[in-house]
């Protein structure tokens, strides 16, 4: 597969296995999973196809503020794809309105992690809320997906850590059951960033030199974060810095939403652009399906099918 090859929505979705029909998909929501010590249970959106049997899982942890309910053009996808795709919502969230005096509040970096695990620790009780899909998922072949704050709280669980205020990372909070993910926007290291980031989010400060297990990393080329005084190529240190199996496609034009993946038609996106929001969803569930299943060859006909072209909105390069 070429280093790096120039991307555009056209090609990739011929390279991605066509769907002749609409695809019947089944979803429950919210399933509530106890979470003693949380102050509130943890609700969950839980999608999947009707029928196939051995179904990948996604676990999605979606940005601040937003819900179980957000990041439908992936989730719709995705389940369409084949996989199961499970999204909590996390403390953070403006559904539960907690307040920045929260007690909870500067520990929420660390609930949200709890709550991708909570979720995996929880697939029977998941799998039960879904009439039909008991029995139809595969433990073997688990991806963690996320966008913003969502992608920093999946990325812990592929081995990234949090350094300490003396340099040195933090506990390992990687999780064996997770082979795979897609970091969407990902925030990068934390030796720039602005004095209210350094304050108030002493998560920010990630090493991935242990975030070893496969990835794929999407970052947008105008994507001017608030937190940091880098420009957008601080998205691009998570490919940067990791070893191992790992993907980077940058994207053209692309703001902190990357087109619009929070939702269909959401007012708060900047750069609205389904060309962006189609060639990720594409891609996405490309890398997914080989990751998780090496004889699927669709992320290497996909990566190697793509060409330059006047309407190209990214590219992508591989190590």
């Amino acid at each position: 597969m070429p280093d790096t090859n120039t991307a555009n929505a056209q090609t990739a979705q011929t390279a991605q296995k066509k769907v002749d029909a609409p695809t019947l998909v089944v979803s429950a929501r919210p399933v509530v999973l106890a979470a003693p010590g949380r102050g509130e249970d943890l609700q969950v959106h839980v999608s999947a196809p009707a029928t196939g049997r051995d179904l990948p899982v996604i676990v999605f942890s979606h940005g601040f503020g937003q819900s179980m309910d957000d990041y439908a053009p992936l989730a719709d996808f995705w389940t369409a794809q084949g996989f199961v795709v499970l999204r909590p919502t996390h403390l953070d969230s403006r559904t539960l309105g907690l307040p920045a005096e929260d007690p909870r509040t500067p520990r929420i970096w660390r609930f949200r992690i709890e709550d991708l695990k909570r979720v995996l620790d929880g697939l029977d009780v998941l799998e039960a809320a879904v009439p039909g899909l008991a029995g139809r998922l595969d433990r073997d072949r688990i991806a963690v997906a996320g966008h913003s704050w969502g992608a920093q709280t999946a990325s812990t669980l592929l081995g990234a850590r949090v350094l300490g205020s003396d340099g040195v990372p933090g506990e390992d909070m990687s999780d064996a059951r997770v082979k795979a993910g897609v970091l969407l926007a990902l925030t990068g290291l934390g030796d720039d960033l602005t004095p209210f980031a350094e304050e108030h989010f002493s998560f920010m400060k990630p090493s991935f030199d242990t975030m070893t297990r496969p990835a794929l990393i999407v970052a947008g080329d105008h994507d001017q974060s608030l937190l940091s005084t880098r420009g957008p190529d601080w998205f691009t240190d998570p490919y940067t810095y990791s070893p191992g199996n790992k993907s980077l496609l940058t994207l053209f034009g692309a703001e902190h939403s990357l087109g619009g993946i929070t939702g269909y038609g959401v007012a708060a996106t900047t750069d609205e652009n389904p060309a962006r929001v189609a060639l990720i969803q594409q891609l996405t569930s490309a890398f997914l399906r080989s990751a998780l299943n090496p004889e699927d060859t669709v992320w290497q006909t996909a990566a190697t099918a793509l060409d330059a072209g006047p309407d190209s909105v990214g590219k992508l390069e591989s190590k």
